[in-house]
Parts: structure tokens; sequence; C-alpha cells
């Protein structure tokens, strides 16, 4: 009996991991290394999978500082890349903050905001919350389709 001998390729999983200060300028910090990191991950500054991955990471980033900040405490931002012949590949991006009582709602924008969210669920595949550590901070993520490679 002769069977299918089938080479099983691993996945390969990259991850970018930071700390950014809880201010404007870690936010901004923080969509630059992204935007970088994708470059290194074969992914160029310019194209369509880097800029959403970068969007949602500067809409979350951005929501960190304004509604997550807790004084003395930064926020992290980490991306995993799962490269895989025989599923779709997506970034997962998570941003984690000391705010834990306070959870992110998709809400209809205002002039004074409200459209990060929005973006972040224009962009990705799915998005959510939760809480780690005991409910010492929270990680708000999001999944974000970029094509194999």
């Amino acid at each position: 009996m002769q069977g299918d001998i089938r080479v099983q390729v691993p996945d390969t999983v990259r991850t970018f991991t930071q700390l950014f200060s809880c201010t404007p300028r870690g936010a901004r910090l923080a969509r630059r290394l992204v935007a970088n990191r994708m470059d290194v991950w074969g992914f160029a500054y310019d194209s369509e999978a880097s800029e959403a991955v970068t969007l949602v990471v500067a809409a979350l980033a951005a929501n960190a500082v304004r509604h997550g900040r807790v004084r003395g405490r930064d926020f992290r931002v980490r991306l995993v890349l799962r490269d895989s012949e025989d599923a779709r590949d997506f970034v997962r991006v998570e941003v984690a903050d000391g705010r834990t009582e306070r959870r992110p709602v998709l809400q209809e924008p205002s002039d004074e905001g409200g459209r990060g969210l929005l973006i972040v669920a224009a962009l990705a595949e799915r998005w959510g919350t939760d809480l780690c550590l005991g409910g010492t901070y929270k990680v708000v993520w999001a999944e974000v389709r970029v094509p194999c490679r």
C-alpha cells in the first residue's frame, strides 16, 4: 500500500513588538516604525498591505494616547505575520494600553473625532479587545489581510 507523502512546510511567524511613550509623538513613531517593519517583511511602503496595516496602527495608537493613557505607563504595539502555504495571510495588529475600564466602542464620528475605529473596521477582517494579565492592561487588536507571498 503506497500512501500519499505530504511534506509539511512549517508556518513562518514574524513578530515585531515595541513600547512607545503614551504621547502624540509616541503614536507618530509607532506609525513610522510599523511602516518600516512592513517594508522589511517585503511589503513596500506604498503597497496596499503596508498602508492598511499602518493606518490601523495609527488609529489604534492615537486611541491609546487619547483614551487609554495612564500616567507613567507606555503603550505597546505588536505585529504578528503568519506566512502559511495553506492559509490566507494576515497581519495581527495589537495595541495595548493601561486604561482597562475604557473599552473602544464603534460609533458615529463627530467634529471632535471618532473616525479611528471606523477606519479599523473598514480595513480589518475582524477586530476586538481583550483584557490581559489579571486586568492590568487591555489589548485592542485587528487582523488585516495581506497578499500571500
